[in-house]
């Protein structure tokens, strides 16, 4: 990614290096459950066999390559299953380059049929990535230099390849062999899809950020001020007795209690 594994320390910028793609291919329906990028160890291994162990049931038979990373992930992630390994044993040809020169096949786990051990099909589909996804060909201008954009194009590689082409042998495309589709979609059909799903992504985000905030009952509204009636003044009360009267009339305000 960006440069080779052993230029990276000197390279200018910051390059992941080497870079991974672990796929899965079902024999039957050419379907690829599950795809992951990462690096070459039991980390990433384990991590893609837990996420396509999730996505099947019932009992399976998985073939890998000789890769060791396999014999724990596998294991553990599927735990009842049927595994075995096809080793390429490696030799040198005329000029010294390295060769394969013949496999064996290898029972890791459970009782696999070993007529049906075999790698053809997923190397085949490991083909057609490279050849339809130029971002795979190094010295081009169209070899991934990000991760990021590596993980985007491959998952719209993927889609493709699963819903929206048909399988030569099929005449279906992966995805309506396996049942998870009843058609063969467009590529309209995977932007509306995209534009739906980011649509209640945004949706889910805005909901959880004021999940938090509680209802509140709003505050009561402050009681009208009601002024005091003012007291009427002797002068204007005919009735009040003059400005000092022995007795006083209630309401009334007499000429002493004037300031």
């Amino acid at each position: 990614m960006g440069c080779k594994e052993k230029n990276k320390a000197t390279a200018i910028g910051q390059h992941p290096g080497d870079v991974w793609t672990w796929t899965a291919i079902c024999a039957e329906t050419k379907l690829i459950p599950s795809w992951r990028i990462g690096t070459r160890g039991w980390e990433t291994a384990w991590e893609f066999c837990r996420d396509l162990a999730r996505r099947f049931t019932g009992h399976l038979q998985i073939t890998t390559d000789g890769h060791a990373a396999y014999r724990f992930a596998v294991g553990q992630a599927f735990g009842d299953v049927d595994f075995a390994q096809l080793v390429k044993i490696y030799g040198k040809d005329d000029k010294g380059n390295d060769v394969c020169v013949g496999s064996r096949k290898v029972r890791r786990r459970g009782n696999p049929d070993m007529s049906r051990v075999s790698t053809s099909y997923v190397e085949r589909s490991n083909l057609t990535v490279r050849m339809t996804n130029r971002r795979f060909t190094r010295l081009t201008n169209g070899f991934s230099k990000k991760i990021d954009n590596h993980a985007l194009i491959l998952a719209v590689c993927f889609m493709s390849y699963n819903f929206c082409r048909k399988h030569q042998s099929l005449k279906a495309t992966p995805a309506q062999a396996a049942g998870i589709a009843d058609k063969q979609w467009t590529v309209e059909d995977v932007v509306d899809m995209i534009e739906k799903h980011s649509a209640q992504k945004i949706e889910a985000s805005f909901e959880a950020a004021f999940a938090d905030i509680r209802w509140q009952q709003p505050r009561k509204a402050p009681k009208a001020y009601t002024p005091k009636q003012p007291l009427t003044p002797w002068y204007l009360d005919p009735e009040s007795g003059g400005p000092n009267p022995e007795v006083r009339k209630a309401g009334v305000r007499y000429e002493s209690e004037f300031s």
